[in-house]
């Protein structure tokens, strides 16, 4: 026993190799590894069970004796890629005890060898993780590089490239991105100049004798445009000038804003052919701006060319750009665009299109508004003027019917009207153009009108105030028409070196000239048989109907070029503003008080009555404070939709409206800058509209009128409006943006009328401060919402604004 355990342990020492016999490598006694000896019954293989679970090893006695070991059956064993079985490896190992324990000993030395490669394929395993997590690294680097390479590439165009001007101008050169910012350098406006450039023009400075003593700063893309930009402090106020010059044909400078909500809504340019209540919400191509008919033209009777934002920016567009203007509500931006045409701006009074503009800045909307219209409207004001004035704002417009045929008007039709005017009060009495036996005599029609003197003589002891309605057009079978052509004093034909005529239609006359504006010798002719009307028939006030600048001929030639159509209606108004104008239909500039800027004609329609409102405050917007509405019930009834202009016809008076319509109509209008009627509250034989208008009539006279005259020096000294919308109270009030059916009376009275048929309810919004119900008397709390608010089919829902220190 002793000889065998020698020969074991020399065989795990030195082992023997001998033919037939299978080599086991094991480590030397001299590593100090402690010999483990395992056994295992045949049943202990390494196999996997029926269920494919790995058995576990069973662990032996570590004490078991070395014979019982030597002689215990011994499991499969795989050596070299190739497996034994225990019988197998007896047949090729010595048969004997000996062999058998130098066989269990390699056995061990195998699974002790394995033992010490587990670690390694451990360590080897998470080398493998190591480098998956490696390539995920470098690919998240990879991405992270080429991001900060196309952040630093557009911050070098948006920032290194971006230069600062004056201050408060941030400019891109390059791409052309604009910003300016506000004192507290917030942006406040931003957009891309020049956007019909080609994107690979290079810019530079222009050269010294393209620059300007101005201290403005002057930019060139090589033969194609320059771009010059100056810079005025006017304290709390900061305007920029911006002028495009083409340089090339074809080039039209355009210059695209963004119409963000954070950056505020856009208001002015007057009414709409879509009739938004903000510009921000409108979408049209791009249109020559132009006074029209907003139900055929882009824009309305009422234009200037003035821009404001509710965030406290303001823009104002040079007369002499030929400016067409877009709004496109897909890529929010609103464009302007410098463009010459064959009518409205046929006149190039460049070579090249030139975009010429202003954009003011200040913290207070209000304020800029006070800074962008006109300062003052008292200079030259005649005690008379402010007489007339004061009686257009207390006393209702009384327009006799329009009729179908002239013929239909005469002395008793106007006598019997005014007899049944006198119950809701005296006022001006306005007789439309049929006073004439044709457009452009400016002699009263003996025929019709034999007595007509008398007729205005009582008019006038009775307390009316009788006015004509003249108009700068001339019917081909007047008797004027030859005299005007024999001394040149109408439009001519373009290109016709002023010996034919152009002609045109004007309502009930279907040819007619038109009286040369720019003419030194058209005032003077027109102004003796105004003068020549007064000292006849006492007449002192005319209504003066210019039409639109769409009702100019379309090839029209005056002496003079003007910049663009609506220049005509400014110079005439502007000749007769001391031969008592009290209304005009179209204006570009604000009138010389006391002239009013009427409304377009409404359509007796609900639709026409919310029009209506929306031509007072979008005219009060852009600067206009004195606005004549139209006549109560409507102008004309059309049920069908427009196609060409309405002042191209005469259409007669609407039949009697709706009560329900006539009436919220004439709520309506009770808090408006003046009244004007046609119908008359007492055809309806109807107790519930006598009673309305009586206490809409008392309401205009102890409460409405008396604000007026209140807030008639801040309109004059300010250009601010009679009537407002609920923003130009408190701008900062998100709410007060979005609400367009309410308005304000100056800052003390808030106005919310029903323009919805069969609604007796509506929601109300009362910016801050304490305000009184005008329906109940109660005490309202402002900054906040009313809902399901009851209006009653007789009354209006107004509120009155009482003290801050009000108490419940």
């Amino acid at each position: 026993m002793r000889q065998i355990a020698d020969d074991a342990t020399s065989s795990l020492g030195t082992p023997a190799t001998t033919p037939g016999t299978t080599t086991l490598n094991t480590p030397d006694k001299g590593t100090g590894a402690t010999t483990i000896n395992f056994a295992s019954t045949p049943n202990d293989d390494d196999s996997d069970d029926e269920f494919g679970n790995v058995k576990k090893r069973v662990y032996r006695d570590r004490f078991r004796n070395r014979r019982r070991a030597s002689i215990a059956p011994l499991p499969a064993l795989r050596l070299n890629s190739k497996e034994m079985l225990a019988s197998d490896f007896d047949t090729h190992s010595l048969a004997s005890n000996q062999a058998s324990i130098t066989s269990v000993n390699s056995l061990a030395s195998l699974l002790r060898e394995k033992m010490q490669a587990f670690p390694q394929l451990i360590r080897k395993k998470k080398r493998e993780t190591k480098d998956y997590k490696i390539k995920i690294f470098v690919i998240i680097m990879f991405f992270i590089i080429i991001f900060l390479i196309g952040y630093a590439y557009i911050a070098y165009h948006q920032q290194v490239l971006t230069k600062s001007y004056f201050q408060k101008i941030k400019f891109n050169s390059v791409d052309r991105i604009f910003r300016i910012l506000n004192h507290d350098d917030k942006e406040v406006i931003s957009g891309q100049l020049g956007v019909t450039l080609s994107s690979d023009s290079a810019p530079f400075h222009c050269l010294e004798e393209q620059r300007r003593s101005d201290g403005s700063v002057c930019i060139e893309w090589n033969g194609v445009a320059r771009l010059h930009m100056n810079f005025e402090d006017k304290g709390v106020f900061r305007c920029y000038t911006l002028q495009w010059q083409a340089l090339t044909p074809g080039l039209l400078p355009t210059d695209c804003y963004e119409l963000k909500r954070d950056n505020g809504l856009w208001f002015g340019g007057g009414i709409t052919k879509g009739q938004e209540w903000s510009l921000s919400y409108a979408n049209f191509d791009f249109m020559p701006y132009a006074s029209g008919d907003s139900k055929v033209h882009q824009f309305g009777n009422g234009v200037k060319r003035y821009f404001i934002n509710s965030i406290g920016v303001a823009m104002q567009v040079s007369e002499r750009t030929p400016l067409q203007l877009g709004i496109n509500r897909t890529e929010n931006q609103f464009c302007l665009r410098a463009a010459n045409d064959d009518f409205t701006f046929v006149n190039r009074l460049t070579a090249l299109p030139q975009l010429d503009y202003k954009i003011c800045t200040t913290e207070d909307m209000r304020s800029l508004h006070m800074l962008m219209t006109q300062q003052s409207l008292w200079d030259g004001l005649k005690e008379q003027d402010i007489q007339v004035l004061h009686s257009l704002l207390e006393e209702p417009v009384w327009r006799i019917p329009n009729q179908d045929l002239p013929d239909s008007l005469n002395e008793t039709v106007i006598c019997d009207y005014s007899e049944s005017a006198i119950a809701m009060g005296l006022g001006h009495i306005v007789i439309n153009e049929f006073w004439q036996e044709n457009i452009g005599d400016f002699s009263v029609d003996r025929a019709r009108f034999p007595t007509l003197k008398d007729t205005i003589d009582v008019l006038h002891r009775r307390g009316f105030k009788v006015v004509f309605t003249i108009q700068p057009f001339i019917s081909t079978d007047s008797v004027n028409f030859k005299d005007a052509v024999r001394r040149k004093l109408l439009i001519y034909e373009r290109h016709s070196e002023r010996s034919i005529p152009a002609l045109t239609r004007y309502k009930s006359c279907s040819s007619a000239g038109v009286l040369d504006i720019t003419n030194n010798a058209s005032v003077p002719w027109l102004l003796e048989k105004l003068q020549r009307l007064k000292e006849e028939y006492g007449v002192k006030s005319f209504y003066l109907d210019l039409g639109t600048g769409y009702n100019l001929p379309h090839y029209y030639q005056c002496r003079q070029p003007l910049d663009n159509p609506d220049m005509y209606a400014r110079m005439l108004t502007a000749s007769l503003e001391g031969e008592g104008l009290m209304a005009v239909s179209t204006a570009s500039v604000v009138p010389k008080p006391p002239i009013f800027l009427s409304t377009p004609p409404a359509n007796a329609t609900w639709e026409g009555l919310r029009e209506t409102l929306a031509a007072v405050l979008n005219y009060g917007v852009i600067g206009y404070p004195f606005v004549l509405p139209g006549a109560i019930g409507g102008d004309y009834l059309l049920e069908r939709s427009l196609t060409k202009m309405v002042t191209f016809y005469s259409l007669g008076q609407p039949p009697l409206p709706d009560p329900e319509l006539f009436i919220r109509w004439l709520q309506l209008a009770t808090f408006l800058p003046a009244m004007q009627f046609s119908h008359l509250p007492s055809e309806y034989r109807s107790d519930l509209v006598t009673r309305v208008a009586q206490e809409m009539k008392e309401v205009r006279q102890t409460v409405v009128i008396a604000l007026l005259k209140k807030y008639l020096s801040p309109s004059m000294n300010e250009g601010l409006p009679l009537v407002r919308p609920l923003w130009m109270m408190d701008p900062h009030d998100p709410a007060c943006l979005i609400v367009s059916d309410e308005f304000s009376v100056g800052e003390e009275l808030i106005v919310a009328p029903i323009l919805d048929a069969g609604r007796e309810e509506r929601e109300v919004y009362l910016p801050q401060g304490v305000w009184k119900d005008g329906i109940d008397g109660s005490l309202r709390k402002g900054s906040r919402w009313m809902h399901g608010y009851r209006v009653p089919k007789e009354k209006i829902a107004y509120f009155r604004k009482m003290p801050d220190n009000t108490r419940f």
